[in-house]
């Protein structure tokens, strides 16, 4: 059942393509590739927060402003990280919990 609903989406995704006159000249990314992705949005939010404090504490034209919001950003995007992290090892524990 999986098999087919992939080659259906397959499918679909490759007639919407050919319909609006695209080709794809790169696959469409994989799981692997959008958390490789997160996980360098993330380290770009926690660089601008440590740049911040910085500029902050060293004024060199950082506000305290500017500074709370990479910070907060820096936090939000790592809580939502390590969420997304603790639902993959759940999957997999699951996963491997499995009799075959």
């Amino acid at each position: 059942m999986m098999m087919n609903e992939i080659s259906v989406h397959d499918s679909v995704l490759k007639l919407t393509n050919e319909f609006a006159g695209e080709r794809r000249t790169s696959p469409v990314p994989g799981f692997g590739d959008i958390l490789k992705d997160s996980y360098a949005d993330v380290n770009r939010f926690q660089n601008d927060k440590d740049l911040a404090v910085q500029n902050l504490l060293t004024e060199n034209g950082g506000d305290i402003h500017n500074t709370m919001i990479a910070i907060q950003k820096a936090h939000i995007s790592f809580k939502l990280m390590m969420q997304v992290r603790n639902k993959i090892v759940t999957a997999y524990e699951e996963i491997m919990r499995m009799n075959v």
